[in-house]
């Protein structure tokens, strides 16, 4: 029950704007995410696996893999709405190190996407995919 609870769990948002402006919202991100992102780096190629080296990860090509699933299947997950918390952590995760590592050394107008995906899946992460996403499809046919 806590496990199903994790992973299809959210906040429940009465007002019927807000859950239409949340919905778009995570759509939007989660397509963006994946089709703009997430979509080259499958399969990830050698230099993207030895700039995943450079940043001084083990198993480059583990974190590679890591990173090109949570931006293009997350995205997915995320514009469904299907495990949202989950698949916005993963996303999360991988903004976090695309803004801190990977983007250190440039401006804040080159890490700003990432920060600015990052701050959207956080979003994500605490309230879950709102009233029209498929996790609130599967809560309510418990």
């Amino acid at each position: 029950m806590r496990i199903r609870k994790r992973l299809l769990g959210g906040v429940e948002i009465n007002s019927t704007l807000a859950n239409v402006g949340l919905t778009l919202l995570r759509m939007f991100t989660g397509l963006a995410i994946s089709l703009g992102h997430g979509v080259g780096k499958m399969p990830p190629s050698e230099g993207f696996i030895e700039g995943v080296s450079n940043l001084g990860f083990p198993m480059a090509g583990f974190f590679a893999w890591a990173v090109a699933c949570s931006e293009f299947f997350g995205g997915l997950l995320l514009a469904a709405g299907l495990m949202t918390r989950p698949a916005a952590f993963f996303i999360l995760i991988a903004m976090s190190v695309a803004a801190g590592l990977w983007h250190a050394a440039d401006p804040f107008g080159v890490k700003e996407k990432a920060l600015l995906y990052g701050f959207i899946a956080l979003t994500f992460v605490l309230i879950g995919s709102g009233r029209y996403g498929l996790d609130a499809l599967l809560r309510r046919k418990k």
